[in-house]
Order: C-alpha cells, then structure tokens, then sequence
C-alpha cells in the first residue's frame, strides 16, 4: 500500500502572491527537465484558480518552450470552443497564445459532438499520445467538492484508463456557474472528459494551486482527511513530490501550515 504524504505546503498572504510562488516552482520544475531531458512533458489547467498562474508561468524566462509538450486535463462535452466556458479557447488565450515561442504540441481534448464526434474516441486518441509522453509536470488545482480534475465524488482511483467521460455533479455545476463561466445551472454541461486520478499521480512532479476561501473546506479535507474517492484530491496524499501552493483564505482551515 502507497503511504499516505502531506503535500508539501506553500501558503501566501494573497493569491496573486500564490500564484506567483507557484509558477515560479513549476517553471524551475521545467527548466530542470529541460536540463537532464530532450523534452519536457506537463499537463495544464484551466479555471478561474489558475488564470494567474499560467500568466505567471507563460512569462518565466530561460524555458525553451519549443521542447515542450503539453497535455489538456479535462473539458465539457457539447460545449464549442467559441464558448466562453470552453477550456480549448482558455488555454489558447490564457497560456499557449501568450508563449514566446510556440510548444513542440499541445494535445487539446476536443468535447464537441456535433457531425457524430464520439467523446470516447477523443479519450481514445489524446490517451494514446498521452501513453508516449510520460508527464514530468502536472499543473492541477482543486474544486470545492474536492474534485481533482473533472473527477468528482466519487472518483473513480481504479481505472488505469488516461482519460475518461464523466459525470459532473451539482456541485461542481454549481460552482463553474457561480464563478461566471455560465448564465444558469441549466446551462452547464452535464458531462465532461477528465484525465484519470491515476494518470494524474503517475506525474514525476505535481504543481497543485488553490485559491479563495471557498475551496477551504475541500483543502482541509484533501490535505487532512482520509484518501478516499469521495474526496477525489486526497489521492494527492499517494505521490510523492506535490507542491501545494494555497492563499491564506484556502489554507484557513488548515490545523497547521507554514
């Protein structure tokens, strides 16, 4: 049986101060991979809790960005990539179209079904490259059901699937709702495509962001509580390198942090 880890906890007094400190390891976590490797391999998020970040990261010098691959952690199904909510176009504004100088490949999850497109072939397809390219970097965050990706209580830490098609509960509608992405819960994609927990901790580093005082509960429970599906982030307790990178706000539930 896998130990159970505290992540190693990084808390600012702000999340732009956060989000700073947690680009600035991701990016080192690059170049050293860049230094001892020919390519680096990483795994980026989207969300209002990583919008900083990312424009932090996309900044940071000395990455040659042309020997990197990046991978899609997850996106609606249905939704079209003109949608302001779709994470194909936040990723392209947000972090690949800001780059200095263009990835080697970004592999998006496409979760369009229009013209017959079926989401497992998708899974499928991005898996596929997925299994050639093991993940050196994994940029993750964590929602306030505690969902790791759009794994939702309760995931599923069996399948060794890369990705799967997923049933998003109400609380995460909820949430993508009321962090503005969608007018009403009527309107929010009833499934997803996620990468797999598994998938996820077989990551050689993982660089986890988690802003904002409602994500505390779900901090707490990840960090303190038992490893268990219902709360699909306390997986991150399996791996052995997570950053935990947290605001005062998210980390205010904490019985200790430094």
């Amino acid at each position: 049986m896998t130990p159970r880890r505290r992540p190693n906890l990084h808390v600012s007094p702000t999340a732009d101060a956060m989000a700073a400190a947690a680009a600035q390891a991701g990016a080192a976590a690059i170049r050293d991979t860049l230094a001892a490797a020919p390519a680096c391999n990483l795994i980026v998020a989207t969300g209002a809790s990583q919008m900083e970040m990312l424009t932090a990261l996309a900044a940071a010098p000395g990455i040659d960005w042309s020997r990197v691959h990046g991978f899609h952690l997850d996106e609606y199904i249905g939704l079209p990539i003109t949608h302001p909510a779709s994470f194909r176009g936040y990723l392209w504004q947000r972090f690949v179209s800001r780059l200095p100088v263009p990835l080697a490949a970004f592999h998006y999850l496409d979760g369009e079904t229009d013209g017959g497109k079926d989401p497992d072939d998708t899974c499928a397809r991005v898996g596929t490259v997925l299994d050639q390219h093991p993940i050196d970097v994994a940029f993750v965050g964590i929602g306030e059901n505690g969902h790791l990706a759009f794994n939702d209580p309760p995931a599923d830490f069996e399948t060794t699937r890369p990705y799967l098609v997923v049933e998003l509960d109400e609380a995460c509608r909820r949430q993508q709702m009321g962090e503005g992405w969608f007018p009403t819960l009527d309107d929010v994609p009833m499934q997803a495509i996620s990468m797999s927990v598994s998938r996820i901790l077989a990551s050689r580093r993982i660089i986890c962001t988690v802003p904002d005082e409602r994500k505390a509960e779900a901090v707490r429970n990840a960090v303190e509580g038992p490893v268990t599906p219902d709360v699909p982030a306390s997986a991150l307790q399996k791996h052995a390198d997570v950053r935990l990178f947290l605001d005062d706000a998210a980390a205010s539930l904490l019985k200790e942090h430094a």
